[in-house]
């Protein structure tokens, strides 16, 4: 007899917000289902209940058309109909920060609450592989399970299910569990999320679906419970569902079929479930597969969009909010909620997996780029309006004591809103005199009087007194207009410079105050030098980090070009020697946006055996920068049959096309950077791309063997094996990466990080290669048919970012002569981030002229976000460890506060903390809640 099952049929639809057509004709397809949503909720009170995709977005973009549907909308939210949340939208896990991982499920959670409830079911139908820590994050936020698609069985064409092995489990059931040990009951998609699709309510048919649909079901199930997902890929609404159930109710009655929603099946799961369900660990990325579908490269599809959400998250995250809860602090301005939950937003709309991935048509990511922008801008207006109220705050008044008898003083502060202390070269551009059109003066003697500023003895003070080298370039005379908030805009015309300097240990989450002195006539009293004791006259001369026409060195690196433009760089503290870094190589792809290929017999062109132009193009005391040209000759495109394989569907395993024999000059620039006081070397890399169907990389030869290596992650570093899964099939193993990718020994190591590029690979040869993709050019998108997207080629320029930080082995704190692989983490981090700089006046002020707002201690630690909480009007602070051992935070603000309590990702007050040497367990994401006078 066969066994009883309860069979729970989910209605639901998959909507990707854009993808094979652009968002506004999806837009609209959106409107029809919600309105036949709406009916059918009305009209069949046997149709109990809609599953909304785990994202509150769609209720935005509907009430967008139809407003007038919002009562009814909160009425089926309220009685559990319709199911919203936890979500704003479904993003791609690790091509979005920590962080916005973070807002999205914050955002997601405070929407649906607005319309009545949110749905506890941690979602991830189609996620391109899933993040380790998300059951830590679900767990804080109350949520105890997850439910997804990809990352741990081995997915084929279409998404079936291979029948021949069992990986991680045997079951669609298992234990997910987070490096911190959090735990969450995990949920495959086993046969995928549209297996109860268009149910047949005639017998026939209905007898025919459902014996091959319950044998898929109960073939992966652990419990006699059954999951059937009624709906797709932007699947209409099937409306007869409730007959559809009776008919296979009568059909099968030793089975019960009802119309459920995940609340109650996964309860039934969780206590019909065998104790002895496996547990997976960590990420999930599919590595037990051929790794032919693991959609991995959609990390290098179209980078310029990537390089694009890079900047934004970190203007929001590491800029905008900290300068804003700065400004809040001195009591001069409101916390700009509305504008920052809009830029998230706006943001974050670019982040569902078909977006951010870049494998959608051309229309698509010609939206994204514009809706950057908008975030970016609103971001930019926000972190410009803290920092003219902070800089108000700020006493610069020892300027004008001090050096009262110069012609101009114009003090401005360097903001540092990264978690660490921090020294580099700041550029930025200063006004020495301004005059408005209202000043009676005419044109031509408005012009006249800017022209004739005295530029000859410019001196750059910082506030000990001490003259600090800089190199400036005269930007003339620039239009410019004030928005005063109770005036009409100001035009001006202003004599402006622009300045570059070395900043020194500038506070974390803090500033520090400088002054450009004109004809500045020093009191004999002042005693103007700078670190080393040399006047800065003479550190131009004497000072060069330039030590031939092809090296540069400082106390901590040195640099050589080799002739083919490859770098050797010697780790000073350690000894430790890495040649054969910054080698370019590039390949074939007749791939799509999904999948890197590269063709049979492909040979990479490298510039190992090339030789590169080489030519010093900056020598400061305080930074040397020297630029390479490489000319490489690469096939114009693949051969004319990839368009037909296209057009026919050829699966891209399957193609057989070659490069083109049409051959082509492709050039890059790379100009590598050394500071006086840097630990890494910056390496800049801009080329022109007019090649079709290739994949250019940057290769580092570490040196070193290793069998794992770190990348940054969501909230961890994650450890990953070189080499794949004995199922691998696929040549290329490429990875996700954020910040950076780091190897080492134990005795040496050496850390890649990047702006913006998130792919890379481990590559196998004598000792272990780093290559990081700088771009890939491919001409369709790929899956269920042919679209082509000639925008996917990528033409045009491009400018790529990296630094490489050699590190040695753990040192004690107060060794500051070593940089552990600890410290190349912090400097990666603080790659992403941008100076932020503001001119102001001499005035009083309540905040010295250097200054942290939230000093903290923490060995292996990463600092993550300071903001503040919506709901709560606290300061949050955020944490992580890194470790593989407890660490303790101990948090010092320099802010009156009423308490401190620990919180979690959704900004909760719990418990109260104090703030000395709180324990922190590896991997633990640790929130702290500091709530305000009011």
């Amino acid at each position: 007899m066969t066994q009883s099952k309860t069979v729970h049929i989910i209605s639901h639809t998959h909507w990707d917000r854009e993808w094979y057509l652009p968002y506004e004709k999806h837009h609209v397809r959106l409107i029809k289902l919600m309105d036949h949503l709406l009916e059918v909720l009305q009209e069949d009170p046997d149709f109990k209940s809609f599953h909304l995709d785990g994202q509150t977005i769609m209720l935005e973009d509907y009430l967008q058309i139809r407003p007038e549907n919002r009562a009814l909308l909160e009425q089926y939210v309220r009685e559990g109909r319709i199911h919203i949340g936890p979500w704003y939208i479904l993003q791609d896990e690790f091509l979005t920060s920590s962080e916005a991982n973070v807002r999205n499920l914050l955002y997601g959670h405070q929407d649906a609450a607005r319309y009545g409830g949110v749905s506890q079911t941690g979602y991830f139908p189609d996620s391109f592989g899933n993040m380790g820590q998300a059951p830590q994050l679900l767990q804080q936020a109350g949520i105890g399970n997850a439910v997804f698609g990809r990352g741990v069985k081995p997915t084929g064409f279409n998404n079936e299910v291979s029948e021949t092995a069992a990986y991680e489990s045997p079951y669609s059931e298992m234990i997910w569990e987070a490096p911190d040990g959090s735990r969450v009951l995990g949920i495959l998609f086993a046969n995928w999320y549209s297996n109860g699709n268009e149910i047949p309510v005639e017998p026939e048919a209905a007898l025919s679906y459902w014996e091959q649909k319950l044998k898929d079901a109960a073939a992966y199930a652990s419990t006699p419970h059954l999951l059937m997902m009624n709906g797709c890929d932007h699947q209409p609404v099937q409306l007869d569902v409730a007959e559809a159930i009776k008919t296979a109710q009568r059909l099968y009655p030793e089975h019960r079929f009802i119309h459920s929603n995940f609340t109650d099946y996964i309860e039934a799961v969780s206590s019909a479930a065998p104790d002895f369900l496996s547990v997976v660990r960590g990420e999930l990325r599919s590595q037990h597969t051929d790794g032919w579908s693991t959609l991995v490269n959609t990390a290098s599809s179209r980078i310029y969009l990537k390089q694009m959400n890079s900047q934004g998250q970190t203007m929001l995250e590491k800029v905008a909010e900290p300068l804003a809860a700065f400004a809040h602090l001195t009591g001069k301005a409101p916390y700009p909620h509305h504008l920052l939950e809009y830029a998230w937003k706006t943001l974050m709309q670019n982040h569902p997996h078909d977006s951010i991935c870049g494998c959608s048509v051309d229309e698509v990511h010609e939206e994204m780029v514009t809706r950057f922008a908008k975030s970016r801008h609103v971001a930019e207006a926000v972190a410009g309006e803290s920092l003219t109220v902070i800089a108000g705050e700020i006493d610069t008044s020892l300027y004008g004591d001090e050096f009262q008898d110069s012609a101009s003083v114009v003090p401005f502060i360097v903001f540092n809103t990264t978690g660490w202390l921090r020294s580099g070269v700041v550029t930025t551009e200063l006004e020495l005199k301004r005059i408005h059109f209202g000043s009676g003066l005419g044109f031509s003697e408005m012009k006249q009087t800017l022209k004739s500023l005295p530029l000859e003895d410019l001196h750059l003070v910082g506030p000990e007194g001490q003259e600090i080298p800089f190199s400036w370039e005269d930007q003339g005379i620039a239009f410019g207009y004030e928005l005063p908030d109770d005036r009409f805009r100001q035009p001006y015309f202003a004599r402006r410079i622009q300045i570059r300097f070395e900043a020194e240990r500038v506070p974390a989450l803090g500033h520090k105050t400088y002054a450009l002195m004109l004809g500045k006539q020093q009191k004999s009293r002042m005693k103007i030098k700078d670190r080393t004791g040399h006047s800065a006259a003479q550190l131009t001369c004497r000072n060069s980090l330039v030590t031939s026409e092809r090296s540069m060195e400082n106390e901590y690196l040195a640099v050589t070009i080799e002739p083919n433009g490859s770098l050797t760089l010697k780790d000073k503290a350690t000894g430790n020697i890495y040649g054969d870094l910054c080698i370019y190589e590039d390949t074939g792809d007749i791939g799509n946006e999904y999948m890197y290929r590269q063709p049979e017999g492909d040979v990479p062109i490298t510039t190992r055996n090339s030789t590169a132009l080489i030519r010093l193009v900056e020598d400061e005391p305080f930074q040397a920068s020297f630029e390479m040209i490489h000319t490489l000759r690469i096939p114009k495109s693949a051969d004319h049959r990839l368009v037909q394989e296209q057009k026919e569907l050829v699966w891209f395993t399957g193609r057989t096309t070659s490069r083109s024999t049409s051959l082509m000059d492709f050039q890059i620039h790379t100009r590598i950077t050394l500071d006086r006081g840097g630990r890494g070397l910056r390496v800049e890399s801009t080329f022109f791309n007019e090649a079709e169907d290739h994949r250019l990389r940057m290769l580092f030869e570490t040196g070193i063997n290793s069998d794992t290596h770190k990348a940054d992650s969501i909230f961890e570093a994650a450890e990953r094996n070189n080499a794949p899964a004995a199922e691998w099939r696929n040549p290329s193993n490429c990875h996700h990466q954020q910040a950076f990718v780091s190897i080492g020994n134990g005795e040496q190591g050496l850390t890649i990080a990047n702006q913006g590029l998130p792919e890379y690979e481990i590559l196998h040869q004598d000792t272990a290669v780093i290559a990081v993709t700088l771009l890939r050019s491919v001409g369709e998108m790929g899956d269920w048919g042919y679209f082509p997207t000639p925008g996917a080629q990528c033409p045009g320029k491009h400018t790529t970012r990296l630094e490489i930080i050699p590190f040695g082995p753990s040192v004690p704190r107060e060794d500051q002569t070593r940089t552990s692989e600890s410290d190349s983490m912090i400097m990666a981090m603080q790659f992403q981030v941008p100076w932020s700089v503001q001119q102001t006046g001499l005035h009083d002020g309540s905040l010295p002229a250097v200054h942290s707002f939230l000093a903290w201690k923490g060995e292996d630690l990463m600092f993550s976000a300071l903001k503040m909480s919506r709901e709560t009007g606290s300061i949050i602070a955020r944490w992580y460890n890194t470790a593989s051992s407890p660490r303790y935070l101990t948090v010092n603000p320099d802010f009156r506060f009423q308490e401190a309590r620990e919180s979690h990702i959704l900004e909760e007050p719990l418990e109260i903390t104090g703030l000395e040497a709180m324990e922190i367990r590896p991997a633990e994401i640790k929130t702290i809640s500091l709530s305000l006078p009011e």
